[in-house]
């Protein structure tokens, strides 16, 4: 028993010696704790664990500024970093800091919500809040976001920090260009707002920039009328060059669908089983003899939202549209759903797979930008060789107009006016050894990227992820300079964000790594 007291006081004492005694000082709203830290080491890609010596929970902006200013005073010696962490979906650590400090911005986004309502309506909300919490108060006053992502329960300032993106961008762009004004804390500890007048490269510096100029620790959100309910429409087709035909039509016509998005199948079983538990098919009974096992099949998903008293008015126009569609006509399911049933779909699919243990596992996600001359050859490669299946998670392909979106973010696309979003969202099972084990699918991703490269396809990653920093200098492009130099400037010692691996050391005045 005294062996053991004794081993654990040895343990303690290492570790509160490892903590600067300058941090267990510090005035705060909130609190630091340095211990029970644990949640702070996962992502949701669940594939790199690193341990925070501590965790700073803010009740203010104040204190996220309070303790970057403190590190920041501290010098380079000190070597600690700092991330934030809004819900953790991330997919490789980035938002996780190895010995260092993760901000828990959820603490932060309890604070309350301001709507203004008028010609140009707006909610300020902190960088913490969740997208799933602002829909639910937008629309207490009729309002809602122009632009979302596939999955609600995020970030503000995780989304932003990256570009926020789902099957309305086509229309109104990313996340990230639906936004008036933001506060930032930067590097050194300065809160700073900005926008589009005022400390304008900042504000395009951080939409898009993977967190390395600040955290985003509030934002004005673009709104507009909320509809109340959305049709929901599913189709199919056998040939990828028609529905990617069919996609650019739709995304380039007028009064088209409000939602477009595209999904890869391939040795699915029982397609259209699945579907019938909440869609409805046109032809039921062409529809039920449809096998799809074995083959290789293009579902374009598409909503279109109206109110109650519009439905007449709304059928007619769905009518039209699909009329010029050439999708296999008895695959046709739609379905009727409120607004926030359609926007919240995938936590549905969450808590299903939670259900089956099947969420908290490793998720080894690939999200690629495609210009639209390459993509058939990529989907004849990607789709049509390299792919077994997608029974282990599912593959997203779409278009978007590059017009919509701002070219003066951080945000990197390919050179064409039409690209693809094409995203891989696989989950591994732990256990397994198969296709659906990590090995495999990290395997098929490189295989693809591989691709990409000696087919020079020009394709960008979103969500990107690189070791070396002259992958990350050939990722930014023309864009390198501009990004390095908004480091220097913004976090010259580069506390911020080292899960990226793109500044891992401290700068040098001409605002490259000294690595």
């Amino acid at each position: 028993m005294v062996l053991f007291l004794t081993s654990l006081a040895i343990k303690l004492n290492l570790c509160f010696t490892s903590i600067p005694l300058s941090l267990t000082t510090i005035d705060l709203d909130g609190h630091l704790s340095f211990a029970d830290n644990e949640f702070a080491a996962k992502d949701f890609g669940n594939q790199y664990s690193y341990s925070p010596l501590a965790v700073l929970h803010p009740k203010s902006v104040s204190d996220i500024s309070t303790i970057i200013k403190h590190i920041w005073q501290m010098g380079p010696n000190s070597e600690l970093k700092i991330a934030a962490r809004g819900r953790g979906h991330s997919l490789h650590g980035q938002s996780q800091a190895n010995r260092g400090i993760v901000i828990s911005m959820e603490s932060l986004g309890r604070q309350e919500m301001q709507f203004h309502i008028g010609n140009t309506s707006y909610v300020d909300v902190s960088g913490g809040a969740l997208w799933i919490n602002i829909l639910h108060e937008s629309l207490k006053y009729g309002l809602t976001p122009k632009s979302w992502t596939d999955y609600l329960h995020l970030s503000v300032g995780g989304t932003l920090s990256n570009a926020g993106i789902s099957g309305q961008a086509f229309r109104h762009g990313p996340q990230i260009n639906n936004v008036h004004q933001l506060e930032v804390v930067t590097g050194k500890g300065q809160v700073v707002n900005c926008s589009e007048s005022q400390n304008t490269d900042l504000f395009h510096g951080v939409l898009g920039g993977l967190g390395q100029f600040g955290i985003i620790t509030r934002a004005r959100i673009s709104l507009q009328p909320a509809p109340h309910m959305v049709k929901w429409i599913r189709v199919l087709y056998s040939d990828f060059s028609t529905f990617s035909k069919d996609q650019e039509y739709l995304i380039s016509a007028e009064n088209t669908f409000d939602y477009i998005e595209g999904l890869v199948i391939k040795n699915k079983k029982n397609l259209m089983s699945d579907w019938r538990s909440n869609f409805t098919p046109q032809d039921s009974v062409r529809s039920s003899q449809f096998i799809s096992d074995g083959k290789l099949l293009f579902c374009l998903e598409l909503a279109k939202n109206f109110n109650t008293e519009e439905i007449d008015l709304t059928n007619k126009e769905i009518q039209r549209l699909l009329s010029q569609l050439s999708y296999i006509s008895f695959t046709l399911f739609t379905t009727e759903v409120s607004y926030v049933e359609f926007l919240d779909r995938v936590h549905s699919s969450e808590l299903k797979l939670q259900s089956k243990g099947l969420w908290e596992v490793p998720h080894p996600w690939l999200t690629l930008f495609i210009p639209k001359s390459k993509i058939n050859n990529f989907a004849e490669e990607a789709f049509g060789n390299l792919l077994k299946d997608t029974n282990n998670g599912p593959i997203l392909v779409y278009p978007v107009n590059k017009s919509k979106w701002n070219n003066k973010t951080s945000l990197v696309l390919p050179d064409e006016d039409l690209i693809y979003l094409v995203a891989f969202l696989s989950h591994a099972v732990p256990s397994s050894n198969g296709s659906d084990s990590l090995d495999h699918i990290l395997k098929r991703n490189k295989q693809i990227l591989d691709f990409c490269k000696t087919a020079h396809l020009g394709v960008k990653q979103y969500l990107p992820r690189y070791n070396k920093q002259e992958d990350w200098m050939h990722h930014f492009g023309p864009k390198w300079e501009v990004f390095a130099k908004r480091k220097s400037i913004y976090d010259p010692l580069a506390l911020l964000a080292p899960g990226q691996r793109i500044f891992r050391n401290v700068l040098i005045s001409k605002g490259h790594s000294n690595e």
